[in-house]
């Protein structure tokens, strides 16, 4: 397969380059040794990753003392070798 630059540094990916990969409009475009590396991202509304945090906790049934209770757990840890 082959695309082409345009003088507005674009490029078009071919429809069969993109079979295989999640339907997404976003791209993490990074370079490794001259190779152009594309990583579909999935963008989110703000806030929902959040939402889904709070869901999963409140499935878990953790209650606001248990994040006390860890908080304190870990605060007692610092300094400590394992």
């Amino acid at each position: 397969m082959l695309a082409k630059k345009t003088s507005k540094n674009q490029v078009t990916l071919p429809k069969k380059a993109l079979a295989d990969i999640p339907e997404t409009d976003y791209f993490d475009v990074t370079t490794k040794g001259g190779v152009l590396i594309l990583r579909p991202v999935t963008v989110s509304e703000p806030g929902s990753r959040l939402t889904t945090i709070r869901q999963k906790i409140k499935d878990l049934g953790i209650e606001p003392k248990d994040i006390d209770r860890a908080i304190a757990w870990a605060r007692g840890r610092r300094g400590r070798r394992r």
